[in-house]
């Protein structure tokens, strides 16, 4: 298609014929939500649950308030601001493609130092949920799995309760305006891949107002609301390929963003101020999440690290090929039957065995084109997050880790910044440089990798995993990452 139309609210009457629009007059909505963090995650996710419930002509007093608290979230209000806030949403199926527009986000707060924009907005009454996708390493979290106190954000919030600089502190702070205001509370919706994820919010948020009025935190605690929730939809980031695809559609948008056909949000029902139905479009409310999240969280996120890793090194782009790959699937499937499902329990309608064969065709999908850098990045977090927990519960019970262990060595060779082909890895994890200079190290004294506490606790004194990783760490640099994986599949240690 030769002629392109500029996404925006003008041209959705022209683009009508050639995507799904908007079924609602968007001059109409009004606020209820302020996300903060508008990747494409969210836009995929839990802005589709709401724009598809606001085309049944409901929830219209629940419009979403995008928000950012990083210097790089402005470049992203740039592009969504010059377009309505619309974004083209592109479903990539293994063989179809379709697209439509969605709406329910309707304004872009200023990107600020001080967050002051923010606060005001979060202190407006008819803000009644703010909901978050900061990544999961983004809360603040010690090694030991605390709030961390000391790091110099929360120190800088704890002394400057007025000019905040992270998303927590500026919640406390409209908690704060709303509480002498008589406003009332508001609910904290935490939309990561955290184990518990509300429960980490509002230890976060508590935590922090504890370090500047204790009694002010007690109130918070009391009746503001932090339901756990479960979140699943790949999502690739955007690059030319994206921008081409909404061409294809006519569509010139500065932001697309593709996703599987697959999507599943289990939030709890604890909602201090209301709550959008959800569940009329697909979302489960359940008092059960944990069990949807150890699930999702450790066979879906677990398993994106066992491919990811292992597919840097032997440099494989994407995580269909990936798949594709005889050594790389064999490894995967090893790890997560024998290993992983073990230690995850059944939800309704689904076993963990019959979910492995759902990601594995998810995740082969040729159409998904994720790249394995994209779900490598900050292993910093999410080895600890998602794989670390299994590994302790298999060494509580005494049983084999020789899969999870080369998993942690294939991540510390990853980040010695080489590929096995000699080509080099660039930078990848908020912990980079750390991560570097440890495995560097590890290629004289292999433990050294697993001694990082920050990243591993006290795994390295357990005799059983720091042997299976020092084995396969000398493995991998002798023969390679294909010939040690092969060698896991034999059977042999």
């Amino acid at each position: 298609m030769d002629e392109l139309t500029p996404l925006s609210d003008a041209a959705l009457e022209t683009l009508a014929n050639r995507v799904r629009i908007p079924r609602y007059d968007r001059t109409r909505l009004t606020p209820g939500m302020v996300h903060i963090g508008l990747g494409n995650f969210h836009r995929a996710h839990q802005a589709w649950y709401l724009h598809r419930l606001m085309d049944m002509g409901l929830a219209h007093d629940w419009a979403i308030i995008g928000a950012g608290v990083r210097p790089a979230d402005a470049a992203q209000r740039d592009r969504l601001k010059a377009q309505d806030c619309l974004t083209t949403l592109i479903e990539l199926q293994p063989d179809a493609v379709s697209a439509e527009i969605t709406g329910s986000m309707i304004d872009f707060l200023p990107v600020e130092p001080n967050n002051a924009a923010l606060i005001a907005q979060m202190a407006d009454p008819a803000i009644r949920i703010v909901s978050l996708t900061v990544t999961e390493g983004g809360y603040y979290r010690n090694a030991a799995g605390g709030f961390d106190e000391n790091h110099p954000d929360i120190v800088h919030d704890a002394a400057h309760p007025d000019k905040p600089r992270t998303a927590f502190g500026a919640m406390i702070a409209a908690l704060r305006k709303r509480r002498e205001a008589g406003t009332g509370p508001f609910t904290g919706l935490s939309c990561d891949n955290l184990q518990g994820n509300g429960a980490i919010l509002r230890d976060t948020v508590v935590s922090l107002a504890r370090m500047v009025d204790a009694e002010f935190a007690s109130w918070i605690d009391a009746n503001c609301t932090f339901p756990n929730s479960m979140v699943d939809c790949i999502v690739p980031a955007t690059g030319e390929k994206e921008l081409a695809l909404a061409h294809s559609f006519g569509i010139a948008d500065r932001a697309p963003v593709t996703h599987e056909h697959f999507r599943q949000w289990v939030i709890e029902d604890r909602f201090c101020r209301g709550r959008p139905d959800w569940d009329r479009v697909g979302a489960t409310f359940s008092d059960h999440v944990h069990a949807y999240e150890t699930m999702k969280i450790r066979l879906l996120n677990g398993g994106h690290q066992l491919l990811a890793n292992a597919g840097e090194l032997l440099s494989i782009e994407t995580i269909a090929d990936c798949m594709a790959d005889p050594a790389i699937q064999g490894f995967f499937r090893k790890v997560e039957e024998e290993e992983i499902a073990p230690h995850v329990s059944a939800v309704p309608g689904m076993s963990p065995a019959a979910y492995v064969e759902l990601i594995e065709r998810r995740f082969a999908n040729p159409a998904i084109v994720d790249t394995a850098r994209r779900v490598a990045f900050d292993g910093s977090s999410r080895h600890p997050g998602f794989l670390h927990p299994v590994l302790r519960e298999r060494l509580d019970a005494e049983k084999s880790v020789r899969g999870l262990a080369l998993a942690e060595a294939l991540w510390a060779r990853m980040c010695s910044g080489r590929r096995d082909d000699g080509t080099e890895i660039a930078p990848n994890d908020p912990n980079w440089e750390a991560l570097k200079s440890a495995a560097a190290k590890a290629d004289q004294r292999p433990r050294a990798w697993i001694e990082q506490e920050q990243f591993y606790g006290d795994l390295a004194k357990a005799e059983t995993f720091a042997f299976a990783f020092e084995h396969w760490f000398v493995m991998l640099q002798k023969i390679g990452t294909r010939r040690t994986l092969e060698t896991f599949l034999k059977g042999t240690i």
